[in-house]
C-alpha cells in the first residue's frame, strides 16, 4: 500500500511541470516543490533537490539545432556508476554534458520522457529521491512498499 500523496508547497505549482514526473514525485514521502538555482522548479526531500527543471543555457546545446535545450530535467543518481549506466543504455534518452562531469545526475528532455516506460521512470525517480532522502526515511519507505 502506497502512502498518501503529500501536499506540495512552493512557487507556482501550475507552472509547466510534466504531469507524469509530478505524479511520481508526489507519490514519494516528504516531497516539496520548491526552487533552486534562482527560480527553477525543483522537487526536494527535506530540502535536498532530486529532480530539477533546468533553465536553457550555453552549457547544454542541442546538436541538432545548435540552440540551448529548453526542456531539460536534471535527475539525481546515487552514484557516478548509476549515472553512466543510464547514459550508456541505448534504450533510454538520458545523457550528460561536460558541465555535469563529476556530478551524479543525468539529463533528459521532457519531450522524450514518453520513450521511458512508466515503471522504469518511477524507479529512476524513486532512486533519485532515495539518494537525497535521509537514510531513515528511505529505509522506512522501502520497508513499507
Amino acid at each position: 500500500m502506497s502512502p498518501p500523496a503529500p501536499e506540495l508547497t512552493g512557487p507556482d505549482p501550475d507552472r509547466a511541470l510534466d504531469p507524469v514526473v509530478d505524479e511520481i514525485c508526489r507519490s514519494l514521502p516528504e516531497v516539496e516543490l520548491g526552487t533552486s538555482w534562482g527560480d527553477r522548479p525543483t522537487y526536494k526531500v527535506r530540502g535536498k533537490g532530486f529532480v530539477l527543471y533546468r533553465a536553457p543555457g550555453r552549457t547544454a546545446i542541442d546538436p541538432a539545432t545548435g540552440q540551448p535545450y529548453d526542456d531539460l530535467l536534471v535527475i539525481t543518481t546515487a552514484t557516478e556508476a548509476d549515472k553512466q549506466a543510464l547514459v550508456r543504455d541505448e534504450r533510454l534518452p538520458f545523457f550528460t554534458i561536460d558541465h555535469f562531469r563529476g556530478y551524479s545526475a543525468v539529463l533528459v528532455q521532457q519531450s522524450r520522457l514518453g520513450e521511458i516506460e512508466r515503471e522504469e521512470l518511477t524507479e529512476i525517480i524513486t532512486d533519485a529521491w532515495a539518494a537525497k532522502a535521509p537514510a531513515s526515511l528511505s529505509k522506512k519507505f522501502f520497508a513499507d512498499e
